[in-house]
């Protein structure tokens, strides 16, 4: 089993329920929480401003899967709960029902044709690193930039609140 960090966002329909969903539906396909932030509202970054605030989490998580294979497990999550990648109602960054993204990895750095890891935005995004150091404030990337200090790093001109308690863990 490797340990992996997963965030999650969600800014259309029940923002909470479909982060449970989404973590009920990686323990169905081989991914175990282990566990949860708790949940936070967070301001639209990116392209897209105007559309609905977010509510992510991040999780910590156990699996037998490698990465590729991590990530179409979360991919496959993500089209059961309604996400699109495509189509005239698609917008790259736009509102979603879910998101899923693949953070960290056992530790270690993998690049492949559909994924990198650590996420590429991973050190310039405060609504994932708040949730993220939450779970653990010692966590660092493989080549050994502490998140911690990323995020002291960043400017505070990013919307992130707690917004509830963490998720329910299967």
């Amino acid at each position: 089993m490797s340990a992996a960090h997963l965030g999650l966002g969600s800014n259309l329909g029940d923002r909470r329920a479909m982060l449970q969903a989404a973590v009920d539906g990686l323990a169905a396909a081989g991914v175990l929480t282990t566990a949860s932030s708790a949940t936070y509202e967070t301001d639209p970054v990116g392209d897209v401003l105007d559309q609905p605030v977010f509510l992510n989490a991040c999780l910590a998580v156990e699996t037998a899967l490698d990465p590729d294979a991590l990530l179409e497990a979360v991919k496959g999550v993500e089209r059961a709960l309604g996400r699109t990648t495509d189509g005239p109602e698609y917008v790259r960054h736009g509102p979603r029902p879910i998101d899923v993204d693949v953070l960290l990895y056992a530790g270690r750095a993998h690049r492949s044709a559909r994924l990198t890891v650590p996420h590429p935005g991973l050190l310039e995004r405060r609504f994932v690193l708040i949730p993220l150091l939450e779970l653990d404030f010692d966590l660092a990337t493989p080549d050994a930039v502490r998140l911690s200090d990323a995020l002291a790093a960043l400017p505070v001109t990013e919307g992130v609140r707690r917004a509830g308690p963490p998720l329910r863990l299967p």
